[in-house]
């Protein structure tokens, strides 16, 4: 009892920061850029660790850790396709989409942006994005929520129930009250408690097993397939289409609507060279230690995991090696993690609706005050559908994490890339893209096809979609990117 009073402690101080945090930031969110886009005032520092924050979620300290504990080094391909992605999205995309979208009428989300990058007078190409961004983003946030019900479960001994109805109830509170701002300087603190949290657990268990020479041995005498990345946990070799799949994860990160709305809402496109290079060094280390945490608790952990508890690894360890309430500060890095990617995902996704749905269909007059308390109700109503998707103590996080990783990824990955650079690309052929890509995944998954990866069907015909119907359609007559070489390389 004394144990669960010092982490509570320690649970109770970090929440009580971040509400604070979305409270302060409530009193200066006045319009929808503000509560969308924190009216594009980012620096380098905040918007690459909000960015990765938001990207690695808890599935980084529970999902990945937890396949590790199972596959070991093989576990590493999934980080590797994921850190080749995200230097991808950096390096090409970001600098490009943060232009695009000011010189296209100062877009304020995904949708938003493609209406505007075709003049698209039907409104289709912000209701079809919309509908897949609600339906991946309920999917995907009841990941988060997942987590969190794990998490108190874990530690507290709660019903899964309570536990998650516990860990909703913060992450909602501050991204109902602070938007995107709140979001952001949240995430970055986040970004920094979990990149030391995820570091310090497996140094410390390995000193504690007595250094890494004698940790490696443990892992090795336990099971040597552990360092062989082409062995799968049944023994078996990996083939092409598992290794294709495990490396597609980096093709999700083109169409990731929480991550690229950072891209977006940056002060200036020249600062976003160095907020890559901070982004891409905590990634690469991050990462790589999540991958340890999984390999190092095989050894350290006396009683063994199994099933759905392997994604518990973390937690337990942190229990184990730390006091009470320095466990607790270390948990709440996971807490960290999960709020930081929810309540990206909250955003992202009432965003859509005020902007795409609330304004284009409902009410085309609606004030700034007004859409601010739309995506204020939406906040509500979509975690609720989230809460009941993640009502299952089943779930596997990175299972459902992967099916929403997949449906942005190819939904919405190759409509942007052509969108940005191809310039034949037309209305048309990225509505059929973004319908392709979609509906491919929610197809695929279903089925599960020569077991590949959902995200990689999907991506490659709504590529091929685009592709076809760009060419059959008429030629654009005129395009952002006209606009864009007309500007040049200006500051925006």
């Amino acid at each position: 009892m004394t144990n669960n009073i010092a982490i509570i402690i320690a649970f109770i101080v970090y929440l009580g920061f971040m509400m604070s945090i979305g409270i302060y930031y409530y009193r200066r969110t006045r319009s929808m850029a503000d509560y969308i886009l924190g009216n594009r005032r980012l620096g380098a520092w905040v918007t690459s660790m909000s960015a990765e924050a938001s990207d690695m979620s808890g599935w980084m300290l529970m999902g990945l850790p937890g396949f590790a504990y199972v596959a070991g080094l093989n576990a590493g391909w999934i980080a590797l396709g994921l850190a080749l992605g995200t230097y991808a999205n950096w390096k090409f995309v970001a600098s490009r989409l943060r232009k695009y979208t000011e010189l296209a009428n100062n877009s304020l989300t995904l949708p938003d942006f493609l209406q505007n990058r075709y003049e698209d007078k039907s409104n289709l190409l912000r209701i079809i994005p919309a509908i897949f961004i609600l339906i991946f983003f309920i999917i995907y946030t009841s990941s988060g929520f997942v987590a969190g019900g794990k998490l108190f479960e874990t530690i507290f001994g709660l019903p899964y129930t309570y536990a998650l109805l516990l860990g909703a109830f913060v992450v909602v509170f501050y991204t109902l009250a602070g938007g995107f701002l709140a979001v952001c300087w949240t995430d970055f603190i986040q970004g920094v408690m979990m990149f030391f949290a995820i570091l310090l657990v497996p140094a410390t268990a390995s000193y504690l097993l007595g250094g890494p020479s004698t940790t490696l041995a443990a892992i090795y005498t336990l099971d040597a397939s552990f360092f062989n990345p082409f062995q799968k946990p049944d023994g078996s070799t990996i083939g092409w289409i598992e290794f294709i799949s495990l490396m597609g994860w980096g093709l999700g990160y083109f169409g990731q609507p929480h991550i690229l709305v950072r891209f977006m809402a940056i002060r200036s496109s020249h600062e976003l060279g160095r907020a890559m290079h901070i982004a891409m060094t905590w990634v690469a280390i991050s990462l790589s230690a999540a991958v340890l945490v999984g390999m190092v608790g095989k050894a350290f952990l006396i009683e063994p995991l199994f099933g759905t508890n392997t994604e518990t690894v973390f937690l337990v360890m942190t229990n184990t090696i730390f006091t009470p309430f320095a466990a607790g500060l270390i948990l709440s890095a996971v807490l960290a993690a999960i709020m930081s990617t929810a309540s990206s995902q909250l955003l992202v996704a009432a965003s859509a609706f005020a902007q795409d749905f609330y304004r284009s269909l409902l009410h085309k007059k609606a004030g700034q005050t007004e859409l601010v308390w739309v995506s204020r109700l939406s906040v509500l109503v979509i975690a609720s559908l989230a809460l009941l998707l993640a009502m299952n103590p089943a779930s596997l996080i990175l299972d459902i994490v992967a099916y929403a990783w997949a449906g942005f990824g190819a939904a919405f990955g190759p409509a942007l890339l052509t969108s940005l650079f191809w310039r034949r690309a037309t209305r048309n052929g990225v509505l059929a893209g973004i319908i392709t890509g979609g509906l491919t995944v929610l197809i695929w998954k279903q089925f599960a096809f020569f077991g590949l990866y959902e995200i990689i069907p999907g991506f490659l015909l709504a590529l091929l979609a685009i592709y076809i119907v760009s060419c059959l359609d008429k030629p654009p007559a005129k395009s952002i990117t006209d606009t864009f070489d007309a500007v040049g390389k200006s500051d925006i």
